[in-house]
């Protein structure tokens, strides 16, 4: 079971990755599909872009740097390497937070999807900190713990995405509701998803 999960973590992260880089730079590289589908009213189309380019690329380092941090047997053979990706998972994630909350303010769904996602970001950044914190007094266990809830909320974007085909399309419910659902869901699903893969120390 453990070594599913690994490999899983492995897996998951990569192909998402390739499915967010491909949806938003090569086909909709202006956002423009996008924009219209959410219907979103934006002063400032040229902002918005820079803001949420910034944001995908620095998640989609967090997506690739986080599986080589939390996998017990991919950091083990160098601890050297594991430090240095580390640094760069948590650098990704701390440079990320402006860039979060900014496009906070544009969510489809108005107010409620708005503060999911700023506790969403909130909640990111902080088991991102606590994880480097742990670290740096030299408490091992605290630390995997934090930064496996801090990764499992890296996947947000993904389980919005399914929560959202299954409210939308399969539910009929409106774009929005099923989206502001989706971005409340994401962050207290994933953290319940951590919690469990902590308790069975799959990478512990």
């Amino acid at each position: 079971m453990k070594k599913f999960i690994q490999i899983a973590i492995l897996i998951i992260p990569i192909l998402w990755v390739f499915h967010t880089f491909s949806k938003n730079f090569v086909v909709d590289p202006t956002f423009e599909k996008f924009i219209f589908r959410k219907g979103l009213v934006l002063t400032d189309t040229s902002l918005w872009i820079i803001m949420i380019r910034i944001h995908i690329l620095l998640a989609i380092i967090s997506l690739l740097t986080g599986p080589l941090g939390v996998i017990k047997r991919v950091r083990v053979k160098s601890i050297k390497f594991h430090r240095w990706n580390g640094r760069l998972y948590v650098l990704s994630i701390i440079l990320n937070f402006i860039p979060g909350i900014y496009v906070s303010f544009f969510a489809t769904g108005g107010w409620p999807s708005t503060l999911g996602f700023l506790i969403l970001n909130t909640l990111w950044l902080g088991t991102t900190i606590l994880g480097y914190w742990y670290i740096k007094r030299k408490k091992v266990i605290l630390h995997s713990q934090w930064i496996i809830r801090s990764f499992f909320l890296s996947f947000a974007n993904m389980t919005i995405y399914i929560i959202v085909a299954i409210t939308h399309h399969g539910m009929n419910f409106s774009y929005a509701n099923a989206y502001t659902i989706a971005v409340w869901l994401c962050w207290i699903l994933n953290l319940f998803i951590a919690e469990i893969i902590i308790r069975k120390k799959a990478f512990l």
